[in-house]
């Protein structure tokens, strides 16, 4: 009765590859402005960071209101083509299915802005199978802070420390934690090379996303051998 009773996501890199869309709106801006476009393996461990750092990545000479426009510029192209070449990763599919069979209930906590997290969503069909989307511009505040994390668990009814948190990037272990939930690192998101998600301290890693469902299962296997 004390296993995991939800399951959280982060959105880039853990639930969705949106690598490919986002990727795709920084090499359309770029060749806007007469450039070459980067390859995908150099974009793809920048994707969670976001459009700052997507922008940064392909200008990095540009500041101040050249950045900005840049910036707003490329989420105006991203917004056109969320749901080209975005999909569930590999695997996904059984897990939610599973998820759903059991009645454990799972949600998304992003800080992708609600404007554009809300029609990906609804394009993949996932805003009425998930029971929570928490966007980035959802509260006052957003990860690393636990307030979106907290909010969750509340929307699905499940106690924090109840929750499984899964993400890609050291500020969603620090909000998983602080929130008092377990922690997951989603090793096969966007990870830059020679970075060590163990350095995060999360509870464990995962390198795909049907190793959350048996990961889930040991769990709850462990709890109720302590409580036997």
């Amino acid at each position: 009765m004390n296993g995991p009773a939800a399951l959280l996501l982060d959105l880039d890199g853990t639930l969705l590859d949106t690598a490919p869309d986002m990727g795709g709106a920084l090499n359309r801006l770029r060749a806007e402005h007469g450039l070459e476009p980067l390859p995908a393996q150099v974009i793809r461990p920048v994707v969670s960071h976001g459009a700052m750092r997507l922008v940064a990545l392909g200008f990095p000479e540009a500041t101040g209101d050249t950045f900005e426009a840049l910036r707003l510029r490329f989420l105006e192209l991203y917004a056109a083509n969320l749901a080209i070449g975005t999909r569930l990763f590999p695997g996904f599919e059984a897990v939610l299915e599973h998820l759903d069979s059991r009645g454990l209930p799972w949600g998304i906590v992003t800080n992708k802005p609600g404007w554009l997290t809300d029609p990906l969503l609804a394009a993949l069909g996932l805003d009425r199978r998930a029971a929570c989307a928490v966007s980035g511009d959802t509260l006052a505040e957003r990860k690393p802070h636990p307030l979106p994390l907290l909010h969750a668990a509340r929307l699905v009814g499940v106690e924090p420390g109840r929750c499984v948190y899964v993400g890609d990037a050291e500020r969603d272990i620090q909000a998983g934690r602080a929130a008092g939930m377990t922690t997951l690192v989603a090793a096969y998101g966007y990870i830059a090379v020679g970075e060590d998600p163990m350095q995060w301290q999360p509870h464990g890693v995962v390198a795909t996303p049907d190793e959350l469902l048996s990961w889930m299962d040991a769990r709850a296997s462990s709890r109720l051998g302590t409580c036997a």
